[in-house]
């Protein structure tokens, strides 16, 4: 007979200021999520903010996101943003948390931005006890130590980034660090601390964290959403196991995003009836993602950056071709529409979900067909910089991973920002407000993609706007369409700080980009 005893471990359930408290000075501490709220922390994240106000500790803490965490304003890990609280900041993406933007760019803290694909494989090398990540991502950027080695402010000195030759060719090493405490976010935890991840958007890369902190003899602290008898949770829908949980906090009103208590679309449960959905406006936005998913062909396998490149999906629903190519994000998600925003990761009627450090290992060994990403600077060499501009410190997430390794890149935005205004209609595209900043300039003010790199690598290269379309040849970056009703020197060549080359022949965008209707794509491909 089998003796049914209850000596089975359960993990201590704690308030989030106890949890916080468990956060030491100078440890270095690492937040599962992404932006909108996405695997967000949420609750201890405020938690140890107001701990730090009313106890003066931690202090000096080194903190470590995948991606960008926040709303762009004050939620993610903006609360953080404390002198004394932050020393140093590894993050993926930088400009959903403000705040702690604010403080690289004062000099109030240290800040490296790794590669989000890199920092996602980290966990996996760092749990191995492996000394780091290799990689040629970020080669020629300013993630090459060459450059910037990935700093981001004066006061960052120490080197994280080294250049090494193996059989001849060059690669970065970007080197591991030692994670104190691990804070994770899960939908359901039972008493053993064995957590599922059903109300979540994406399952994001909570097991190698987890694993990561405690093979370095750190803690692992997770929030859920409810907490459940010892084995209520089929063994399948475990996605973190219980010996790696050593503390609990649930938050019963915990959001899968900011805003939304029901995760049946976006978290997988149900498929959303595409009828209801309202086609994009017709505006320049809708008239670069039109032109950029026609780049795209039956079977093609792509990434959907955040920005103007986010409408893409919903523009290939519009247009009845979104089953022929399957549209991914770096969170691991395949298949349906984003959503767009600070929510970016998010999708509806999605095809399957991955960690995301397998999505990254399947970018990184050239598995996309085409990427859309979006650019805030151009340079005449065809450079394009996303990461810092202005002084402002904004971070790459996957961008550098997934535009260096994929076949064709489609790079994505208006020609100028700031108060541009359009009409679009009727065929074509008239500009009634210009805009203030130019994006095109002679020299980008630092390197997120190196043309040098995608011409060595023999990578497809286009940069689509409202108006024009250029290409990146051998030579620069080369003029090949206009949008009808644009004249070529007074809205294209007058608003661009450098005189692209001119193809022999320059072509008329499809006017169908510019109607009000569906453009049929479905009949060009498939009849």
């Amino acid at each position: 007979m089998v003796k049914n005893t209850e000596n089975y471990r359960r993990v201590p359930v704690l308030s989030p200021s106890a949890a916080a408290s468990l956060i030491p000075s100078a440890g270095t501490v690492c937040f599962c999520g992404a932006g909108g709220g996405i695997m967000e922390p949420t609750t201890v994240i405020e938690a140890l903010a107001k701990h730090f106000d009313e106890c003066g500790e931690p202090r000096n803490l080194t903190i470590v996101t995948t991606t960008g965490l926040g709303d762009r304003a004050e939620r993610g890990i903006s609360p953080l943003a404390k002198e004394g609280l932050c020393k140093r900041a590894i993050l993926g993406h930088w400009g959903q948390s403000p705040r702690i933007c604010e403080m690289a760019e004062k000099n109030l803290i240290e800040g490296y931005n790794y590669p989000q694909g890199v920092l996602s494989q980290m966990w996996r090398a760092i749990a191995a006890h492996q000394p780091g990540i290799i990689t040629q991502t970020g080669l020629g950027t300013f993630l090459d130590p060459r450059q910037k080695g990935a700093k981001l402010n004066d006061v960052t000195k120490e080197d994280l980034v080294s250049l090494m030759e193996i059989d001849g060719e060059e690669y970065l090493f970007y080197k591991a660090f030692k994670p104190d405490v691990c804070v994770i976010r899960g939908s359901t935890a039972d008493v053993e601390g064995y957590i599922s991840l059903e109300d979540e958007v994406t399952l994001m890369d909570v097991l190698p964290m987890a694993q990561a902190a405690h093979n370095s003899g750190g803690i692992v602290i997770a929030q859920v959403k409810r907490l459940v008898k010892k084995g209520s949770i089929p063994p399948k829908e475990v996605k973190v196991p219980g010996y790696l949980v050593d503390y609990l906090v649930v938050c019963e009103d915990q959001e899968p995003i900011y805003g939304v208590k029901d995760a049946s679309y976006i978290g997988g449960h149900y498929m959303a009836d595409e009828q209801s959905s309202e086609p994009l406006p017709l505006t320049e936005r809708k008239v670069i993602a039109r032109r950029a998913l026609m780049e795209a062909k039956p079977g093609d396998v792509g990434n959907l950056g955040v920005g103007i490149a986010d409408g893409i999906g919903a523009c290939a629903a519009e247009e009845g071709i979104d089953q022929a190519i399957t549209l991914t994000t770096e969170h691991g998600v395949s298949g349906g529409v984003t959503v767009q925003g600070h929510a970016f990761g998010a999708c509806v009627n999605m095809k399957s979900i991955v960690d995301m450090p397998a999505q990254f290992d399947f970018y990184d060994g050239g598995g996309l067909d085409i990427c859309y990403v979006s650019f805030a600077e151009v340079d005449e060499k065809g450079n394009v910089n996303v990461h810092k501009f202005n002084g402002k410190i904004m971070g790459t997430g996957g961008f550098v991973n997934i535009t260096q390794n994929s076949k064709k890149v489609v790079f994505c935005g208006t020609l100028k920002s700031g108060k541009l205004r359009t009409k679009v209609g009727d065929g074509k595209i008239e500009i009634t407000q210009e805009g203030k900043f130019v994006k095109m300039v002679r020299q980008v003010e630092e390197i997120t993609f190196s043309s040098a790199d995608a011409i060595r690598r023999n990578q497809e290269v286009l940069y689509v706007t409202e108006r024009a379309v250029f290409r990146l040849t051998k030579d620069g970056v080369m003029l090949t369409e206009v949008a009808p009703g644009i004249d070529i020197e007074k809205d294209v060549l007058a608003h661009m700080d450098f005189k692209p080359l001119l193809a022999e022949k320059i072509g008329i965008m499809d006017e169908r980009i510019f109607t009000d209707v569906s453009m049929n794509l479905d009949q060009d491909w498939f009849h």
